[in-house]
């Protein structure tokens, strides 16, 4: 119990006794899944983003789930599960900045949910002439409500999304009919 407070009294900051807050946990790499459901089984709610990916081979199709960002499962914790979060196997450590642990805000893994299709919102949506470098908002499908930057025009677009609090870009081919100028919602 000794070793436990002296654990709890270096960790400081965003961890709080009282409410619970998101923080990203560092996996052994192709364990995530494992983690993750190591952490349900102590009653401690896990997010792992999964994303489906097909593949073909000569005699068939396989369809799997991959996560979306290797080596990282979230955590919904307050300061009572930090140790035991710890001490599951194949958990690497919490993702900190400099001695401090680094909540995640909710807004940061609503996002993630929407990456993953986990959850859906629902915008209108109108063309426009996107230019590169254009501030702009996804109003439909899986992405609904994420802002980002074009990056190149094609018939498709290359958008980047940044997950600022973690230190992600993700780079994602989305139809440009999908996108709305935030700088025209803006003036509006």
């Amino acid at each position: 119990m000794d070793n436990t407070k002296k654990i709890l009294d270096k960790v400081t900051n965003q961890l709080i006794a009282d409410e619970k807050r998101w923080f990203a946990l560092y996996t052994k790499y192709k364990c995530e899944k494992f983690v993750t459901t190591a952490l349900s089984r102590k009653g401690i709610v896990a997010y792992l983003p999964l994303v489906n990916k097909t593949k073909r081979y000569t005699r068939k199709v396989k369809h799997y789930e991959i996560p979306l960002i290797n080596c990282y499962v979230f955590v919904h914790i307050d300061m009572a599960q930090y140790v035991p979060t710890l001490e599951t196997e194949y958990v690497m450590k919490f993702l900190k900045q400099g001695k401090d642990l680094l909540a995640i805000p909710d807004a940061e893994i609503h996002l993630l949910k929407r990456i993953a299709g986990d959850e859906v919102e629902v915008f209108e949506s109108e063309f426009y002439n996107f230019v590169q470098g254009e501030e702009v908002e996804v109003v439909s499908g899986h992405l609904t409500g994420m802002k980002g930057k074009i990056v190149a025009r094609g018939g498709k677009s290359n958008f980047v999304v940044d997950l600022n609090t973690i230190g992600f870009q993700l780079r994602i081919k989305i139809d440009l009919a999908l996108l709305r100028s935030i700088k025209l919602e803006q003036s509006a």
